[in-house]
């Protein structure tokens, strides 16, 4: 058994040169509110929900990113309200948010 049940990194990288990046699409933001309503939720914690920083996740195309584990289930987000929707649709309850998966073939 696993430490956390899922894990949920979004991507926080900003680049320097001017080129799109996560950071660009309030990267920080969805992940200051999924954190927030994760333990509003009462999700977070051994056995539970983490969510996690991450640094480039090369999908930046479909930027802003999130990835959820251990499904491996790539997320683009618009605001707060895509956020809430995951966090209640997937993470507390295992159930995939059809509308927001990144197309596999979307990369850098």
């Amino acid at each position: 058994m696993s430490y956390y049940e899922r894990h949920i990194f979004f991507c926080l990288n900003q680049r320097d040169n001017g080129a799109d990046c996560c950071a660009a699409h309030q990267a920080q933001q969805g992940f200051e509110h999924c954190k927030a309503r994760v333990k509003a939720e009462g999700l977070a914690g051994a056995g539970k929900v983490r969510v996690n920083k991450a640094g480039c996740l090369d999908r930046c195309a479909a930027g802003p990113v999130a990835v959820v584990y251990p499904e491996a289930v790539w997320y683009t987000y618009v605001d707060s309200s895509d956020i809430d929707e995951i966090v209640e649709s997937h993470l507390k309850n295992g159930q995939v948010v059809e509308r927001l998966l990144v197309p596999p073939g979307v990369g850098r």
